[in-house]
């Protein structure tokens, strides 16, 4: 490197250093490279077009300003964009900075329109509502704290939730991970953060994407050749909330992606919230280097809400929808629905439907008509007590046995199956089931479940085991 190019652009940092805000600095001067001077023109490399265009959008005054005390009123800088996959090809954009045109552009070998004094920004994604640097937040703001009811189940992502809300990126809880089973609030609670920081925090850029959307993003800016773009686009991000992150399971490209710009807003003092399915040590798939960042911060599970939360719920609902309802009605319907706020919400609006098209009179027995339809499409969840018993009435053994250490082959896979079907039929996570199953570990339970697909596959006899017992716990 040309030691005159790099003595010039490091007296430019220190000025531009001393004039703009450390966050921006770090993120938008520090990844520059000084490249050559000659002519009078310094070219400096940065690491993508996007990346170019937000300098020229937001600081080609303090640059001009910088170069021009370094190398005079005649003073020329030169973008050299570091292209992806193109061999070491290069493109040059000039930037002429004479005093009496205050930085008019003009370009060199390229198609690009640079004469626009505010060029829209490029987006390496297509999301809705982008346009000219105002990035949409995604976020629904029917999804709010106050309409998410605190009870014992989920008191703690709650109150996380509330602490990250107050100060994005300056609490332990980065990232935050909200885990639970489906209907329990995990995107509820995402977007009831990501609404308050934008409350109490208007400067910052929140966003809210699902993990399934991201993925297909990246593969898009892949097909693209637009990777850099992609990743300089989240890196500028001060809330990333990120939904259903168990979707990047088994995609190496998004997940190694997904790690670096992870780690860029991490270090950063960026806020990264995330929800899953399940709690990280229960993620397949998952590399180990991610896995140990979702643990950096804390893992906030969401519980199916007891009853006296249900009630709450319900009251709440109708509350909002401006319906009154007897108490014997909500209770009826709290003490029959458990399994998630979901469903829950979904039957007493069936109630008020049926009672409103049909004109019929709000009574238990329409609650028990509504909630019986509920109950009959709900898949019914069993116990793990329950799987163990039957399967061990199956292979002729007491649970003690099949709990026990003893290695002998036919109680070792009758365990295994027990395991199978526990991390089939409930929502328990892998360390809970190999708990309750002889205090058994999660690997353990792992191994279990893929000896059982593996067995399936290849042995008649013992998938003539899984049928069966597939049968009877189905029942």
């Amino acid at each position: 490197m040309d030691v005159t190019a790099q003595s010039v652009w490091t007296n430019c940092l220190s000025f531009i250093k001393d004039n703009i805000q450390p966050q921006a600095y770090k993120t938008w001067f520090e990844p520059i490279v000084a490249v050559k001077l000659s002519d009078n023109a310094l070219n400096i490399q940065v690491p993508s077009k996007f990346f170019y265009e937000w300098l020229e959008e937001h600081y080609v005054k303090i640059l001009k300003v910088a170069l021009t005390k370094e190398l005079g009123e005649t003073a020329k800088l030169v973008y050299v964009i570091k292209m992806e996959n193109t061999y070491g090809n290069k493109q040059p954009f000039t930037e002429k900075i004479p005093s009496s045109n205050r930085g008019a552009m003009k370009s060199q070998d390229v198609d690009v329109p640079l004469n626009n004094k505010n060029p829209e920004l490029k987006n390496p994604f297509i999301i809705p509502g982008i346009r000219n640097v105002k990035i949409e937040s995604q976020l629904n703001p029917n999804y709010s704290f106050e309409n998410f009811l605190e009870g014992d189940s989920n008191r703690l992502a709650r109150n996380a939730g509330l602490a990250v809300a107050n100060k994005p990126g300056g609490t332990s809880f980065n990232p935050l991970l909200i885990f639970g089973g489906v209907g329990l609030g995990k995107t509820h609670l995402a977007h009831a953060i990501g609404v308050d920081i934008k409350d109490k925090y208007p400067e910052k850029t929140v966003l809210y994407i699902s993990a399934e959307k991201f993925t297909q993003q990246y593969i898009d800016s892949v097909k693209k050749n637009n990777r850099n773009d992609f990743i300089h686009f989240y890196q500028i991000i001060d809330v990333l909330i990120i939904d259903d992150v168990q979707f990047l399971s088994g995609k190496s490209g998004t997940q190694d992606v997904f790690f670096h710009i992870f780690n860029h807003l991490h270090q950063n003092g960026k806020q990264v919230i995330l929800t899953s399915d399940k709690a990280p040590v229960d993620m397949q798939d998952i590399e180990q280097r991610l896995l140990s960042r979702f643990k950096w911060g804390l893992s906030a599970e969401l519980q199916s809400p007891d009853f006296e939360t249900r009630v709450s719920i319900l009251k709440n609902k109708l509350y909002r929808d401006g319906v009154e309802m007897p108490d014997d009605i909500i209770e009826y319907v709290a003490k029959h629905i458990k399994t998630n706020v979901r469903e829950l919400e979904g039957a007493i609006i069936s109630l008020i439907a049926q009672s409103s098209f049909n004109k019929k009179e709000i009574t238990v027995n329409l609650a028990k008509e509504i909630v019986e339809k509920f109950v009959k499409n709900t898949k019914r969840e069993v116990s793990i007590d329950y799987i163990q018993k039957v399967v061990s009435d199956y292979f002729q053994m007491d649970v003690s046995t099949l709990q026990s250490k003893t290695r002998k082959r036919h109680i070792v896979q009758a365990r295994q199956l027990a395991m199978f079907f526990a991390k089939k039929y409930t929502k328990a996570s892998l360390a809970s089931i190999g708990s309750q199953i002889g205090k058994r570990d999660h690997a353990t339970v792992l191994h279990a479940c893929k000896t059982v697909d593996n067995l399936s596959s290849t042995d008649k006899q013992f998938r003539k085991y899984v049928e069966d017992l597939s049968k009877k716990l189905s029942l």
